[in-house]
């Protein structure tokens, strides 16, 4: 039987609707409105588009929206003075700095800048820290869209043999600790990894983050198996498509992520939460 397609893009517009709900009422009650200032550095064509569908999510959902583009030759001390500034900026709640970064900034530098409770990408040490010790804050966006889509299956996570490829700070680091925490039995694989097709075909659960196109073959894939694909790549055909030969693994999983359409309207909602999130816990912060 073919796999059922878990619909991240269906999943997304129901959690924004929450998260719009809750807007609207915390401004109802006389509460600030969650703010999230986006900064773009450069030209970078596909962090404009990521941007751009940020900003616009944003907005529709009620929360205030602050855009921040600078020049792709700015120096690093001016972005650091930036953040600095929206640091101590009490009208805004939520920062995100778009990566990747140009090579005369240090990214590393940038992240542990922001204040850990304006960092609703979830990237800074301290949250990554937070996660890795079961106590989190603020997630990294990608991996939580991923645990959202996963608890859609309504199967029982406990126990599973899952599978990561990657090892990216920013999803698959992240994401074996979010499948550790959900008491999964966790593999990570890499580009050292040996006999990666004989891991994936032990894979109850696999979660593909290499950004290659296609590069899982479906026959890897275990029947039955929960398939999460969180590759956006360009195919040779011009078309998107992700990490894992999608219709061919389709007749083996028993659940399955699209591209696009999956992980990546998730990725966005997960923003929106953080930053209400974000709002709530700073107005929670004793003055003085």
């Amino acid at each position: 039987m073919p796999a059922r397609i878990l619909d991240g893009k269906a999943l997304a517009a129901r959690v924004t609707a929450s998260i719009r709900e809750r807007v609207a009422a915390r401004v109802a009650a006389g509460g600030s409105v969650p703010t999230l200032a986006v900064v773009l550095v450069g030209e970078h064509p596909a962090s404009q588009v990521y941007v751009r569908n940020k900003r616009r999510t944003t907005d529709a959902v009620g929360m205030g929206s602050r855009a921040f583009d600078l020049p792709g030759d700015v120096p690093e001390c001016e972005l650091l003075e930036l953040i600095a500034r929206l640091n101590h900026d009490p009208d805004v709640h939520g920062i995100l700095v778009q990566l990747p970064l140009p090579p005369q900034i240090a990214s590393e530098r940038v992240i542990e800048a922001i204040d850990p409770a304006k960092d609703v990408d979830g990237f800074h040490p301290y949250n990554v820290g937070r996660l890795v010790l079961r106590m989190p804050l603020l997630r990294p966006c990608t991996p939580l869209g991923c645990m959202k889509v996963l608890a859609e299956t309504g199967e029982a996570l406990a126990g599973k043999h899952a599978v990561v490829i990657g090892q990216s700070n920013i999803v698959g680091r992240p994401m074996a600790m979010e499948l550790l925490m959900a008491r999964c039995t966790v593999t990570i694989c890499h580009s050292a990894t040996r006999d990666l097709p004989a891991l994936v075909r032990g894979a109850d659960i696999l979660v593909a983050a290499i950004g290659k196109p296609a590069f899982v073959r479906g026959e890897w894939i275990r029947d039955g198996a929960i398939v999460v694909d969180v590759g956006i790549n360009r195919g040779a055909d011009g078309k998107l498509c992700g990490d894992v030969e999608f219709a061919a693994a389709a007749e083996r999983a028993a659940w399955i992520t699209p591209v696009p359409g999956g992980v990546g309207p998730m990725t966005i909602a997960m923003l929106l939460s953080n930053t209400l999130q974000a709002a709530e816990a700073i107005d929670d912060r004793p003055s003085g």
